[in-house]
């Protein structure tokens, strides 16, 4: 292999597949739906590692690979190309530790022709045009990532790929990767849980009109936008299951997962600060915190359809996970001020106002549905993908089924207590409730923060 560089004379952290395979921790625990029939086009790109794409396989795997359009060019005058430096392979997480050991003991080592990758094609196997179209069956089931390696990042490629990833089931091609196939079913179930979840929310505003604020409103519209987001989730991952590609209801998918984010955090944020549950109003500083939290959500989601729509053989596809990440971690935090302001608050009205019980119990409230808020956060943000990375690729359902059952609970904690009711119980309290709670509030300092 002439001029094939001697990636054993690099210090470890400049090996290119370490770089990779800190990129594939990352991706692992990001979830993401895409299409897998991929036409992808790949521009003047040194990288020396382009990941493409991770598929669980089933007994029965496919892939289908064609590229067109090929070409290269170095910025060195002298650089002479060897087609053998440059192809595509399947990588198991599993073999990550034996390449890398074998990158340490193996002289001028190059990935794809590691003994622990299954090797697709180099570019030595093209046709005359620059073409190649071949498949390959998986016969060993496994999570795979497709990359496409190039050992002389001196040269820049060019080209056009167009990937297809399926398994057989029952005769049919499923494009959905082993362990995702239940999606469609699961997402439809809990579509039509949310579907009898708003009715009843319906019902129970009409009963109680005379009560009815707009944040009861508004805890509908997140409702409607939440079903409309999972019946798209399930249509998309339906039609990418039997065609390989969405049909449109991605777009679909995007647009009311849009809603559905600026109204959750929204309703989340208005409960803190308790409008239209003890105040009519907001104060400045809550109008301020809504007008930060709308722009990071919409940022946040166009981060998300980029994510979405152009895959991790993009450039800056890391980037845009790592904006992601960064803005969701800021909304997840800054919706906290408003329930430790509201707490504040009470706390400090109860030593004045002389309604001890009921600040007692919107205090109590109040630290409930801060708890809540603080466990489904942390449960949908870090505990699912914890799940995630240590679950067999073969159920990664589960964690979906997960984050959707997390997310029902902690809607309906959030709806059954701040329902709009006839008589507020914090309206009908005797003397005795009255001293009982003002010795509680004097003496309980739980609700310091």
């Amino acid at each position: 292999m002439a001029n094939l560089h001697n990636f054993r004379s690099l210090p470890l952290h400049h090996h290119p597949f370490l770089q990779l395979f800190s990129a594939l921790t990352i991706i692992s625990s990001i979830p993401i739906a895409l299409a897998e029939i991929k036409d992808i086009k790949i521009v003047d790109d040194s990288r020396p590692m382009i990941l493409f794409e991770r598929f669980g396989f089933s007994y029965d795997g496919h892939i289908d690979i064609s590229i067109k359009g090929v070409s290269w060019k170095s910025k060195q005058q002298n650089a002479v190309l060897d087609r053998s430096s440059m192809g595509f392979i399947l990588l198991r997480e599993a073999s990550y530790g034996r390449i890398l050991n074998e990158s340490e003991y193996a002289d001028r080592f190059c990935v794809i022709s590691s003994h622990y990758v299954k090797l697709l094609f180099k570019f030595q196997d093209l046709a005359p045009d620059l073409t190649y179209n071949g498949s390959l069956i998986v016969d060993e089931p496994d999570e795979y990532s497709l990359v496409f390696g190039n050992c002389q990042p001196e040269f820049e490629v060019t080209m056009h790929v167009h990937t297809a990833m399926y398994n057989i089931e029952r005769g049919m091609k499923d494009y959905l990767p082993a362990g995702q196939t239940q999606l469609p079913k699961l997402y439809f179930l809990f579509f039509m849980i949310y579907t009898c979840f708003f009715i009843i929310w319906v019902y129970i505003c009409i009963k109680q009109r005379a009560t009815v604020d707009k944040i009861h409103v508004m805890m509908g519209a997140l409702l409607v936008f939440k079903a409309l987001k999972l019946i798209c989730a399930s249509e998309d991952e339906s039609f990418v299951k039997r065609t390989g590609t969405p049909h449109g209801w991605d777009i679909a998918f995007y647009i009311f997962g849009f809603f559905k984010g600026i109204m959750l955090f929204t309703v989340i944020i208005l409960i803190g600060t308790g409008w239209s549950f003890i105040k009519p109003y907001l104060q400045e500083r809550e109008k301020n915190l809504l007008m930060i939290i709308i722009p990071l959500q919409v940022l946040e989601n166009i981060a998300s359809v980029i994510i979405g729509e152009s895959g991790p053989s993009k450039k800056d596809w890391l980037t845009w996970n790592q904006i992601f990440l960064l803005i969701d971690i800021v909304c997840c935090c800054a919706v906290f001020f408003p329930i430790i302001w509201s707490i504040r608050s009470l706390r400090e009205a109860s030593k004045t106002d002389g309604k001890a019980a009921r600040n007692l119990a919107k205090l109590t409230l109040f630290k409930q549905f801060y708890v809540v808020v603080v466990g489904y956060l942390y449960f949908t943000r870090i505990v699912v993908s914890a799940v995630g990375a240590v679950v067999s690729y073969r159920y990664h359902w589960i964690t979906n089924a997960a984050m959707e059952g997390v997310s029902l609970v902690f809607y309906i904690f959030i709806f059954h207590n701040f329902q709009p009711v006839e008589k507020n119980p914090y309206f009908v309290i005797d003397e005795e409730e009255e001293a009982a709670a003002a010795q509680a509030l004097e003496l309980d300092n739980s609700f310091e923060l």
